[in-house]
């Protein structure tokens, strides 16, 4: 079995023209991580005529971008009434309105660019218990009534098993809107994009020191840039550059497995549509096809940033108790990715300095909403920062404990929703 992501086995994209920064350069704007964030914002930037410098601590989608599940959903890593909470319900409208206009970014920048990245829509919320049903119900209702979304469709019995063949859920949500990718092959052809714009990209290129001031300094081990405006999209990959933002999030590893080639037959016993397909837990399980038929299955955990104990065979178990027909199937890979997630689960948006901005916290639901993120921050540096305020106006606090004591008490916190989970 490969520790390597299937992603970076099956990546069909190979970029050119990225090198280590070396020696002094100047730019209008560096950005720091090569993420979906990083090279939405580079290609967006470059596109409205800006010279523009990616800079990069390992390779493009080396990070969470490139291991994730692949999700492309519509909506926060949170509910909307946190979004209410802080801003007000037009606000929460709003905001809810853009992570639709996400998703469509998502889909026009694909076939803009033709990113060859595997995109499929149709995406299924299920249901493992009567009190998953009444919150979706709910949800659903919710939503039409009061943001006008009619996008929820419920389904059980012999209509939820035309999209996941098991007798495990009491019912489930359809959202047509939603949808999965390769990600990493996604993240490439933006970087590839932003390289075609004209933007800079350099690898290998771990940003050590930024100087504030009306011209930003950002250093590396073997050269600096000089630019008139800094984005910061790093993520949990910052690495203690920037600890005032790092306090607000806590980085948090998510594993995959991947099978071997499923066969027709099996394909027709599992996801027939091949939608992807998440649960209601708390700490939720989600899996989907890849073109190739390999199921990939992800959902487990760790805050130390060690691979928990029977990882594997506990992923298994999960799986052929959804699906008796994948008992003998072979599990090809498996991989981690380490995502950021902030307190309240809402994506932090904000500025260090008047130019100086940054984005971070997806709590697990960024894949879509990273692009328009990086979008935000372009039309931020251009002038026009309306947008990027409404999220910048969200109020996000430090994990407590400080950095000794918040994965500990992370894990308490996360202990009690597990248990509930059971129930």
């Amino acid at each position: 079995m490969s520790e390597h992501s299937w992603y970076a086995h099956s990546r069909n994209l190979m970029l050119d023209n990225t090198v280590v920064l070396a020696g002094a350069q100047r730019f209008d704007v560096a950005i720091i991580g090569g993420g979906v964030t990083g090279c939405s914002a580079a290609l967006h930037l470059a596109e409205r005529g800006y010279r523009v410098a990616l800079l990069e601590a390992g390779e493009i989608g080396a990070g969470a971008s490139g291991r994730s599940g692949g999700q492309i959903l519509p909506g926060l890593g949170t509910e909307l009434s946190v979004i209410e909470q802080s801003l007000g319900h037009q606000a929460a409208r709003e905001v809810w309105a853009m992570s639709r206009e996400a998703v469509r970014l998502t889909e026009s920048l694909i076939e803009r660019h033709a990113i060859d990245c595997e995109y499929s829509r149709g995406y299924v919320h299920a249901a493992l218990k009567p009190r998953h049903e009444r919150a979706m119900k709910a949800w659903r209702d919710e939503m039409a009534t009061r943001y006008d979304y009619d996008g929820l469709e419920w389904l059980e019995g012999e209509a939820l098993k035309r999209h996941v063949v098991t007798d495990v859920y009491l019912g489930g949500l359809y959202e047509r809107e939603a949808g999965h990718l390769h990600p990493l092959n996604y993240t490439l052809g933006l970087a590839r994009a932003a390289q075609n714009a004209g933007a800079s990209i350099f690898e290998y290129s771990r940003v050590t020191d930024i100087a504030r001031g009306k011209c930003v300094r950002v250093s590396t081990a073997q050269g600096r840039i000089d630019c008139d405006h800094l984005l910061v999209a790093g993520n949990a990959y910052l690495g203690g550059l920037v600890p005032e933002i790092e306090r607000k999030i806590m980085p948090v590893v998510n594993y995959i497995i991947a099978t071997e080639p499923l066969s027709e037959a099996q394909v027709a016993q599992t996801l027939p549509q091949r939608d992807a397909v998440s649960d209601a837990n708390f700490v939720l399980d989600y899996y989907r096809l890849t073109q190739g038929h390999r199921l990939l299955y992800g959902g487990q955990v760790s805050y130390s940033g060690r691979e928990p104990r029977q990882l594997v065979a506990t992923m298994q178990r999960k799986m052929r108790g959804l699906f008796p027909v994948l008992e003998n199937v072979a599990i090809d890979y498996r991989w981690g990715g380490r995502v950021a997630i902030t307190r309240n689960r809402a994506p932090h948006f904000g500025r260090l300095d008047h130019n100086i901005h940054f984005v971070q916290g997806y709590s697990g639901h960024g894949m879509a909403l990273a692009g328009l993120a990086g979008q935000l921050m372009a039309e931020t540096v251009a002038g026009q920062s309306e947008r990027f305020d409404l999220f910048a106006g969200m109020k996000h606090l430090d994990f407590p404990g400080g950095r000794r004591l918040r994965t500990p008490l992370l894990v308490l916190a996360t202990t009690f929703y597990r248990l509930r989970d059971r129930l």
